[in-house]
Parts: C-alpha cells; structure tokens; sequence
C-alpha cells in the first residue's frame, strides 16, 4: 500500500487513533492493515479497553469491556511500539486491570505512556531514539470519569481537564438551547505545556497525544480543544494527536504544525445486542447521532461517520522539517481497516469528509492528493 522509505537516514512514524478489541482472535483487526504498519520505525496508537482479567466494573463507568490478553502481542505483531493509555477507560475495571494492562503491553515489546502509579508516573514521557533521532510521546486525556486522573498517591491518567459553562441565551425564555463554553484546566494546562518544554532541548520531535472533544456529533470541536492543542504547539510540541470522538474531524495548521482533533477509531470491536439496543445509556448517546442504528449481525456497531478514519504518517529527514501527511482509511463492518487509494470512491469519501468539517468548524487545513496520501497545507499560507 505504502512504499518502503528509499533513505535509510529517515525515520517513519504512524499514528492512529482508539483501538479497543473484544475477539478472540485480535491479529484478525489488522489483516489490511499490517503490512504498512510494519513498515514503521515507531508506530502509536491510543488503546481503549485494558487487557486484564482481574478487577471490578468501577460503579462511575457507562460502557466499557475487555480485550483478551492475546491482544497486546498482536498489537506488537501489527507493527506498533506505543501506546497511550490516557483515555477514560484506563481505570474501568480499578487499578489492578490497569497495571496488569501496562504489564502485557511491555511484555509485548510496546511503550506505554499517559498513566502511572501516580501523577509523577503518568506525565513521564516515552522517548524513542530511532536513527540517531530522538522522539517523544507525552500522553494526556480531558474525558475523565471521577477518581480516573493520577494524583501524587493515587494511580490513573494524566489529565487535561476542562471546565464548562452553559450561557442561557434568551433569559426570557425557559428552555430554549443554550451557548456551551469551555475552558482548560489552568493547572492541567501549565503542567502539560512544562511537560513539553523540559524534553524540548533533548528531543529532536514531539508528539502530544490528547484523549478529548466531544464524542458522535460531527464535525463540532470545543472551546478548551483549540486553546490546549495551541498552547501545547507553542510550547513545542510538533504535531497533536487527538482522539476519543469516535468519528473523524478536521485538522487545523497552527504554526506550521498539525492538530488533528480526532482520528477517529482504528480497530474497535463494539458488539450489540437488543438488550443494549433498548438500554436507557444507549438511546441517550444514539440521540447525537440520529443516523447511527446498530446492526446486531457486525462487531462495529458505530455511527455511519465512523467508518472515515486515517493514519498520521511523519516522515523525519535529516536537516529538514517533519513531513506530515494522512493515509486515508475506511473501516469495514467487521471492524477491520483498511487503507484506500487514490481513484477508490472510499479515498474520495474520507477526503471530503475532512473537508467538510475543517470549513464548518473555521479550521484551515488544505488536503492535497499526493499519490496515495493527503499532504496538509494551511490555506492561509
């Protein structure tokens, strides 16, 4: 799909977004994908359901599910060396789940980044020296159940969070829709931007990863999103990688550098049955996408929207800025991705898509079909 790079001095990175198994056979996820994926010197991914048979449902959890402890080899198997745990199903299952998690991934050859023992543990960065080059991945989640974020003596995620306003815009009118504000976390927001400025001199790129906005609805990105992918880009990193949204959304160009605020999912299993259909917490959610109905005979029981996603490609050359682009991906029904061409009407479909949603949400990023991929240029440029 992706040729092999021809100088052996540069360094290939991929990225994607939530990947969460619920099958027996996990490898089975990456059956188109595997190929590429290998060719990486380091490829992430943001993984959304721990690999751990112990522990309890905490009570403060909505969804949530297991993978079999197969998966993490096949997440190695498939090409990838980290992996962020910063997201709100880090601690689904407790404390004892999460460890077991962070063990069978690092049994597995992968990094782990974004959740610790402690608040220390979570902010610490897993930095990669590939060719002479040194990379950084710094991890951080703003969806937060109560009680999931690290703190000095307690286990979790390091956190991003965001307050909210809601702004009644018709005082005199009872119940009409109201302006929703958000805003970062002033003391999450200062620890991230430190966390990047230490690594800044001793790496040679960074990239943030970012569990955050709001999940199903298309297109719309939120307040704190801009300020905290903005504030991190000043402080140095070079590209933001975001996800949990569940489906794809624009990318925006700040300081020649990238945000993408969601990837979408990669390779996630979510299973349905009528019980689920009818439940009280799944009828509240379909509500944000009136076009999502599951179908109890395939494992991706998302919205229609989710089946757009991509893969980040970097490219670092020595003595040049980073090339960054997007392989577009279309998700079968089986939860399977698969990376399209140019000329496939799918390619054509996730293009457009990004395109959509970056106007509708005044974000400036261009998409420039170069063979199989998607350059980003900023429009203001």
């Amino acid at each position: 799909m992706c040729s092999a790079l021809v100088d052996p001095k540069e360094v290939l990175i991929y990225a994607v977004g939530d990947i969460g198994p619920s099958r027996p056979d996990p490898d089975s996820l990456f059956d188109y994908v595997r190929p590429t994926l290998r060719q990486a010197d380091i490829a992430f991914m943001q993984l959304e359901l721990p690999i751990s048979e112990r522990g309890a449902r905490l009570p403060q959890v909505r969804h949530t599910d297991r993978s079999p402890k197969t998966a993490a080899p096949a997440f190695r198997r498939a090409g990838f060396t980290v992996a962020s745990m910063a997201g709100n199903h880090c601690m689904d299952w407790g404390a004892e789940a999460m460890f077991d998690t962070v063990h069978a991934l690092k049994e597995s050859g992968i990094e782990v980044v974004g959740v610790g023992a402690n608040i220390t543990e979570a902010r610490k960065p897993v930095i990669s020296e590939v060719k002479g080059r040194r990379i950084a991945f710094l991890a951080y989640s703003s969806i937060l159940p109560m009680g999931f974020w690290a703190e000095e003596h307690r286990p979790g995620c390091a956190p991003m969070r965001a307050w909210t306003h809601y702004e009644q815009v018709e005082h005199d009118q009872p119940g009409t829709p109201c302006r929703v504000h958000t805003f970062p976390h002033r003391e999450d927001l200062q620890a991230l931007t430190d966390d990047i400025r230490k690594i800044r001199k001793e790496v040679d790129f960074i990239a943030v990863s970012l569990h955050w906005g709001i999940h199903f609805i298309p297109g719309v990105i939120a307040d704190y999103q801009r300020d905290v992918g903005r504030a991190a880009i000043d402080a140095g990193a070079d590209v933001i990688l975001g996800h949990h949204a569940h489906i794809l959304k624009g990318v925006d160009i700040y300081r020649g550098k990238p945000i993408f605020y969601s990837l979408c999912n990669f390779a996630m299993d979510l299973h349905m049955d009528e019980k689920h259909a009818r439940s009280k917490g799944f009828r509240e959610i379909q509500k944000l996408h009136p076009q999502w109905q599951p179908d109890f005979g395939i494992t991706y029981n998302f919205p229609p929207d989710s089946r757009h996603s991509a893969i980040v490609k970097c490219v670092l050359a020595p003595d040049q800025p980073p090339r960054i682009s997007m392989l577009p991906v279309f998700i079968g029904p089986m939860s399977q991705p698969e990376i399209v061409k140019a000329g496939d009407r799918r390619f054509d479909e996730v293009r457009a898509y990004l395109e959509r949603h970056t106007a509708s949400q005044g974000l400036n990023a261009r998409y420039v079909v170069a063979g199989d991929e998607l350059l980003l240029e900023a429009m203001d440029e």
